[in-house]
């Protein structure tokens, strides 16, 4: 059950929503929802009851002492409010919490009751897959939404995507059989560096949705993290030559397919997202869902005795380009 006391009137709300699991590679998505909420010290208000959502062997409990007692954190999915200041103030309903292990239609309706009751104008969930991109350039994040109307009116694509598909799919097309206008954006992370955290695909996240809501998001040190994230990154791929040759492949496909956008719109677009963020710090240096809806594995990851070291990758087939960076591999 929800509850909504203690909610002041809320202006020109926006829902932003997060979910770890299937749909929260490299815990990207809902880092960027976590950061919210310390940035503008959102207080959580409610959460849903994790009885009728959540699998406990599955998504264990933590026991923590609190004064020398001991007490019982739920997995379940929470919810708090900040109020953005500014020349036009708003306020951002926050919803972090975790892929439910049951119940999904019923889990989507309560959701959609609080953003009823408070009045929310348009739904963003944030994902995060695996892809084809390399590490070393600005991290993809596409924009999708199941309206073509609101695909035209917010310079978003239009979801085509078929195959399985986790909460992020089934809250957003919930919120449009609703009549709720519902927006999805995800950030590919590369496949060959996917365990958490990845803050540089966090931040790119927190970026892109600066410019879909036209709003400022204080940064803190993510962009210091991101650097030392894709140096951390670098130095891991050098210690393999055949990882070093697939990242280089990756980047060339990649700057292949980019190189039609270098038009003089594509970089005036740029610099002005530039110059909106040049006082909250520079951008940083260029089982969860992948491009083609399977599960992917982590490439880099510890090695016996703590050394941690990247094994050779299957050698890529670039024929088709680059998938990581393609909108219809982007699940909804």
């Amino acid at each position: 059950m929800i509850e909504l006391e203690g909610v002041p009137e809320l202006i020109d709300p926006v829902m932003v929503a997060a979910f770890e699991g299937w749909n929260d590679a490299g815990d990207a998505a809902s880092a960027a929802v976590a950061h919210l909420e310390r940035e503008w010290k959102g207080e959580v208000f409610a959460a849903l009851d994790a009885e009728d959502y959540y699998d406990f062997q599955v998504n264990r409990p933590t026991v923590f002492m609190d004064g020398g007692v001991r007490k019982i954190t739920w997995p379940t999915t929470r919810l708090s409010v900040v109020r953005v200041g500014g020349d036009k103030p708003r306020d951002l309903v926050l919803v972090r919490g975790i892929e439910p292990s049951m119940r999904w239609r019923s889990f989507c309706n309560e959701l959609l009751g609080f953003a009823h009751e408070l009045g929310v104008e348009l739904v963003v969930v944030l994902g995060a897959l695996l892809g084809d991109t390399p590490h070393t350039r600005p991290v993809p994040v596409s924009g999708v939404t199941s309206d073509p109307d609101l695909a035209e009116r917010m310079n978003l694509e239009e979801t085509k995507y078929e195959g399985p598909t986790g909460i992020v799919g089934v809250l957003q097309e919930a919120c449009t059989h609703a009549g709720v206008p519902a927006v999805s954006l995800w950030a590919a992370v590369p496949h060959y560096v996917s365990q958490p955290p990845n803050p540089k695909a966090t931040l790119a996240l927190l970026n892109r949705l600066e410019d879909l809501l036209d709003l400022r998001v204080p940064q803190g040190e993510l962009p210091e993290d991101a650097r030392a994230w894709q140096v951390g990154v670098d130095q891991l791929a050098a210690e393999d030559s055949e990882v070093a040759e697939y990242v280089q492949t990756l980047e060339e496909a990649r700057d292949t397919a980019e190189l039609p956008e270098a038009s003089g719109e594509a970089i005036a677009r740029e610099f002005e997202r530039y110059l909106r963020r040049r006082d909250v710090g520079p951008p940083p240096p260029g089982g969860h869902a992948t491009a083609d809806g399977g599960d992917g594995g982590s490439y880099l990851r510890d090695a016996p005795g703590g050394k941690t070291r990247p094994p050779r990758p299957p050698r890529p087939d670039t024929s088709d380009g680059v998938e990581g960076d393609d909108e219809d591999g982007s699940e909804d």
